[in-house]
């Protein structure tokens, strides 16, 4: 595995030898003669591995270990000294070095330990990976809804998910397609390997090729060494690509060539990289009208179109409003540290008639910022932003005056269940109903008890 590396030693004969041996196995390596050197060039140049002797002109390696903690922490040290003793090595390990190697060097032990560090610091950034995945805990627990529509995708997203076709989510902004995808991860056989989402508008084209697909040493302006690009670093993972349909017209017939040969070539490189991935990708575009403008391949569109999975707008789900509430409610009483038990029946009446045009990113913020400025224990239509719209103004659910009956009694029933922790009796008699016809309305609106 090559790497950027730099080797900071006063002595000319140890430094070009060790320098040499280092080139020999394919990394980019740099040599200074001493400390002020070496303090300079870590703040211009992003290294894998620092070898650095103790002792050296200008500043120690101990004080280059520091700086290199405080401007690339990410960087692997390994101190060098001809003055072996428990005490230097206790200071330099504590103070954030790596290994500590004591001269006369022997140069097969270097390299050794060198390979041995830099495998370890590529599985460290796997692992920083999933754990963040772990944390997040992405999974069907996040696919809020009993619509029908809900029910259907998540059905839709159980058989997909153990396949290795590609898939593509299409949807507006806000609707939560990076959660599909997420959820078609993490029910795949790859659900132990790294999930990379990309935005491909949002990073230059100059740069994405690079990023997608690698490069070698001398690609471009500043390209010192090979690097792998993320189709190689998911390593049987899987890549998300987010707004594929803003992915530059040059760079899609490289995705084909990865998706049907599953093989990319680095930038400069003549030399293919297999790759073992699975791609999901999603758009808020149109995707057959980007098709027949020319803007985006017909037969990349077919390859990732395997299986397309729409989420519709939340405008066209309002029935899932109340159930993402709660879960939100939840989420951001753990982040922001507030002990809300929901959102009132008039907040409530507002929130499901209003357009969502954000969908349910804009529902979050909402909730969010309600919370974060509202007190008491119950979100009420004053800790609500002003929309213009007084609530009773604000259109339902669906068309059909009977469904959108049925849409709010079902919210106001399920929101006063909530409020009284699920006590029937009481229930039943603040809705002003008996006991035995609130069980029939559980039944007709097939409300499950404590759902």
């Amino acid at each position: 595995m090559a790497a950027t590396i730099l080797v900071a030693d006063d002595e000319p004969a140890i430094r070009e030898s060790l320098a040499g041996v280092l080139r020999d196995e394919g990394h980019a390596v740099f040599e200074v003669a001493d400390g002020e050197a070496a303090l300079k060039i870590i703040e211009a140049v992003e290294f894998d591995l620092v070898i650095a002797d103790l002792r050296m002109p200008g500043a120690s390696g101990i004080d280059v270990l520091r700086r290199i903690r405080v401007v690339a922490p990410q960087s692997f040290v390994v101190l060098v000294t001809a003055y072996a003793s428990t005490e230097s090595a206790v200071e330099a390990l504590r103070q954030g070095a790596q290994d500590y190697i004591v001269k006369p060097l022997i140069l097969a032990d270097v390299l050794s330990k060198v390979k041995r560090l830099l495998d370890y610091r590529h599985l460290a950034w796997e692992v920083q990976i999933l754990r963040r995945e772990v944390q997040r805990q992405f999974d069907f627990e996040n696919l809020v809804g009993r619509s029908s529509t809900m029910r259907e995708i998540v059905g839709l997203i159980r058989k997909v998910a153990p396949t290795r076709s590609t898939v593509l989510i299409t949807g507006e902004s806000g609707v939560g397609k990076e959660v599909v995808a997420r959820a078609l991860h993490a029910h795949s056989d790859r659900r132990d390997k790294v999930f990379l989402p990309v935005n491909c508008g949002a990073i230059p084209e100059s740069l994405l090729e690079s990023q997608l697909f690698g490069h070698v040493r001398g690609a471009f302006t500043g390209a010192v060494t090979n690097q792998e690009g993320l189709f190689q670093r998911a390593r049987g993972g899987t890549i998300f690509l987010d707004e594929i349909g803003d992915l530059p017209f040059g760079l899609q017939v490289k995705l084909l060539r990865a998706i049907e040969e599953k093989e990319v070539l680095p930038l400069g490189s003549g030399t293919p990289a297999r790759i073992d991935i699975r791609i999901i990708a999603s758009t808020n575009k149109e995707m057959k009208a980007e098709v027949e403008a020319g803007r985006f391949r017909e037969d990349l569109y077919y390859r990732l179109n395997v299986v397309g999975i729409h989420l519709p707008p939340l405008r066209d789900r309002r029935e899932d409003v109340p159930l993402l509430v709660e879960h939100l409610v939840s989420a951001h009483n753990l982040e922001l540290k507030k002990n809300y038990k929901g959102v009132d029946n008039s907040a409530m009446k507002t929130l499901m008639g209003l357009p969502w045009k954000g969908n349910i990113r804009e529902l979050d913020n909402v909730l969010e910022r309600a919370m974060i400025l509202g007190d008491g224990e119950w979100i009420g239509i004053a800790d609500l932003p002003r929309t213009g719209v007084e609530a009773d103004a604000l259109p339902y659910a669906a068309d059909n005056l009977k469904e959108a009956v049925r849409v709010y009694e079902r919210t106001h029933i399920q929101t006063t269940l909530r409020k009284l922790n699920w006590d029937k009796r009481r229930a039943a008699e603040q809705l002003g109903l008996s006991l035995s016809s609130l069980y029939r309305k559980l039944d007709e609106l097939q409300i499950g008890l404590q759902e």
